[in-house]
């Protein structure tokens, strides 16, 4: 687990070279680190659990409690795409394109986002051309008319558009 937090924070530095004595770890393991030259979380995390057990002569309880603890310090917080888009749909609230269907808004936290590229793929015959042409002129229409009174751009890689559709 230690070696996986590694690498995940491997890219970077700041965070793989953060000093272990500004980590508030016990003061006692903190000076046998310091004393056996495993000054940073690199040093620390890119050991085994058995190898610092042997290293702090400490109980495996102890050494799984000091890996967490420098993990924690030095690796950002995990995070859900879903908590990621509730995030941005708040601070955005008027941020999306609601497609009228409810349960597609309803996953895609308020609708298609704006400000971002949207490919809209699935089998011949679905209705993705339909659907994208709906989205177009809900887009388009008139804030009075209940669309957004805005541009479409259209791309068609196809060559199937029909205006008159």
């Amino acid at each position: 687990a230690s070696l996986a937090c590694m690498r995940a924070c491997s890219d970077d530095p700041t965070m793989a070279s953060k000093l272990l004595a500004q980590m508030g770890l016990d003061a006692s393991i903190s000076h046998i680190l310091s004393a056996r030259n495993v000054l940073t979380a690199k040093d620390a995390l890119c050991r085994t659990e058995l190898e610092l057990m042997e290293l702090l002569d400490v109980p495996m309880a102890t050494v799984c409690t000091l890996v967490v603890n420098i993990s924690k310090s030095v690796c950002p917080p995990c995070h859900t795409v879903l908590a990621i888009m509730r995030e941005h749909s708040k601070e955005s609230a008027s941020g999306h394109l609601p497609t009228k269907l409810r349960t597609l808004d309803n996953a895609l936290c308020g609708g298609i986002p704006f400000g971002v590229v949207t490919e809209i793929v699935g089998p011949a015959g679905i209705g993705k051309s339909q659907f994208c042409l709906m989205l177009s002129v809900m887009a388009a229409l008139p804030k009075i008319c209940g669309g957004l009174g805005g541009s479409v751009l259209y791309f068609d890689t196809e060559n199937k558009f029909r205006s008159g559709r």
